[in-house]
């Protein structure tokens, strides 16, 4: 019976005591995720451009 108690209170504070956000504040929110997930991109594929670059000078000046 404990189960079904613990559920049915994770019911009742999920519908009572939980304020879900609107619609509009849920697409605010995926705009701001987007737009970090395309700056960290960018300055990881920066990196990653620098880091090659990089390498194969010093490889360069070895071999």
């Amino acid at each position: 019976m404990k189960v079904l108690s613990y559920f049915g209170e994770a019911y009742k504070e999920l519908v009572e005591k939980v304020t879900w956000p609107t619609w509009k504040e849920l697409q605010g929110s995926s705009v701001i995720v987007m737009v970090a997930s395309i700056i960290i991109a960018l300055v990881i594929s920066a990196m990653d451009g620098a880091f090659k670059n990089i390498m194969e000078f010093i490889y360069n000046i070895f071999y």
